[in-house]
């Protein structure tokens, strides 16, 4: 079967571009290209075809993508449709629907005009002897999300079992990318709407905002928030030691902005050996906080205490020449501390920087992971006061999917630590003094997975998860020393 896809990229998380840097950064960043039509051209080598990426409209319902088991013709839109689907059974109800345009050309059309050689004729627009076939066995079927398929369909026909009031039922079994996406080559970049993604509050205290268009401000200074930017809001209190005065008590205040995009490529010129020639799957994108730590934060045993905030999820749909791809983001904002219970700080900083994280595959390499980060940040207020340690962090976790299968998993955390020697003196007669000198830092700590589920590409399935690594950067922001 010749089918779509060799290469799609995907970047919707793709710059958390930092407007200052303290690290070099690998990850790619680029203006997203407004959304345009899906669309097909001949690729230098003639074997595939290159594919054109964007967002599918949103608002409206997008036809599935079938690619015929005869083989016969190249995947493409159709007038099929998934009218329910159960996933404990497997189970789906395909129904006939409204034609619709940017499929790829069938057999024996040219690529630039869609014309027949023989007869010079263009076929009717969207349609095709093979769009207008019913559901078949062996057929695979491309879904956006779908009645019971709230992250869209991917799947193979195994039976068909007969007509229903909805259209024709039919056992499915569960298939990979490479089904649809053959030898074809496709990328582009198309950022996540903001408007599309859902949040839940987790704690007292959050607020969202986003940006579609112009006009949106946010703050009491009626700040303007940058297009394709969302917002989070956070004042919340946190543990306080035990023996802390009333004036001491410990609280995280300020903001997590994010302009998320999601990578996603496909290579599938093998010259025909199985499987794909290389795959990628990741998020980036812009990241900026402004944030502030104090008072006394109660000790911490064991691991950091990490209060979650706020979820988020989008399920963007990609559309990839006639194939609709669904990718599943999820991300939960969080706060950290870990302290000794012994030092009072008050800290403001200001965040900006991107990250990368995602996998990469090579045929014969397999899958390795990438990550990268370049984050600056900036001191607006910082002092210590007595002996001991402190770090707080506003963060990330991160997971992005294909289908409703999550691929890669990351934990983005910029981070402030403090420590202090400060030493209280008293003498008989009365006098006291105080001496020491304390330290604060900026850094931030990237980690993650690559998941079991990327073998969704057709790629080899292995055994475990692995490990992006843990990328760590520091840098001091303020000393003090103080006598008297």
């Amino acid at each position: 079967m010749r089918t779509l896809a060799r290469r799609l990229l995907i970047p919707g998380l793709t710059a958390l571009a930092l407007t200052a840097t303290g690290c070099g950064s690998t990850s790619h960043t680029g203006a997203a290209e407004p959304a345009a039509p899906a669309a097909v051209t001949p690729s230098s080598d003639g074997t595939s075809q290159q594919l054109d990426v964007a967002a599918a409209p949103q608002g409206t319902s997008t036809p599935a993508a079938v690619a015929r088991a005869d083989g016969k013709g190249r995947t493409e839109k159709s007038a099929l449709k998934v009218a329910s689907y159960d996933r404990a059974t497997g189970r789906a109800v395909i129904a006939k629907g409204a034609q619709t345009p940017g499929r790829s050309p069938a057999p024996g059309k040219s690529p630039e005009t869609g014309k027949s050689p023989e007869t010079g004729k263009s076929p009717e627009a969207g349609k095709s002897p093979e769009a207008d076939k019913p559901v078949a066995v062996g057929d695979v079927i491309a879904s956006a999300p779908a009645p019971g398929a709230p992250a869209g369909l991917l799947a193979k026909v195994t039976e068909v079992v007969g007509k229903t009031d909805q259209g024709t039922e039919v056992k499915t079994a569960a298939t990979t990318l490479a089904a649809v996406l053959g030898d074809d080559k496709a990328d582009g970049k198309v950022p996540v709407d903001p408007a599309a993604v859902t949040v839940e509050p987790l704690t007292k205290g959050v607020t969202f905002s986003w940006a579609k268009g112009p006009g949106l401000t946010f703050g009491p200074e009626g700040a303007k928030l940058p297009l394709g930017n969302l917002r989070l809001d956070v004042n919340a209190a946190v543990d306080t030691a035990p023996d802390a005065p009333a004036s001491a008590g410990a609280s995280v205040s300020g903001f997590v902005q994010l302009a998320p995009q999601v990578e996603f490529a496909y290579d599938g010129s093998t010259g025909g050996a199985p499987g794909p020639r290389g795959a990628f799957l990741g998020m980036s994108g812009d990241w900026s906080s402004q944030w502030k730590l104090q008072g006394r934060a109660a000790a911490s045993t064991g691991a950091p205490k990490r209060i979650p905030f706020a979820k988020l999820h989008s399920s963007p749909v990609i559309q990839v020449g006639p194939v609709p791809v669904v990718v599943n983001l999820d991300l939960t904002c969080y706060i950290q501390v870990e302290a000794d219970g012994r030092v009072t700080v008050e800290v403001q900083q200001d965040v900006k920087g991107d990250f990368k994280v995602g996998g990469s595959y090579a045929s014969g390499k397999g899958w390795t992971p990438v990550s990268a980060s370049n984050v600056k940040s900036t001191p607006v207020k910082a002092s210590v006061t007595a002996t001991g340690k402190v770090k707080g962090a506003i963060g990330a976790e991160a997971s992005v999917g294909l289908y409703g299968a999550v691929g890669v998993t990351a934990d983005f955390a910029p981070y402030v630590r403090g420590e202090g020697d400060i030493k209280a003196a008293a003498s008989s007669d009365g006098k006291t003094s105080l001496e020491g000198a304390w330290a604060l830092y900026g850094g931030f700590d990237l980690s993650g997975n690559l998941q079991l589920q990327l073998s969704l590409f057709g790629t080899p399935v292995f055994e475990r998860k692995i490990p992006l690594g843990t990328l760590n950067r520091e840098w001091a922001l303020s000393t003090g020393h103080i006598k008297r």
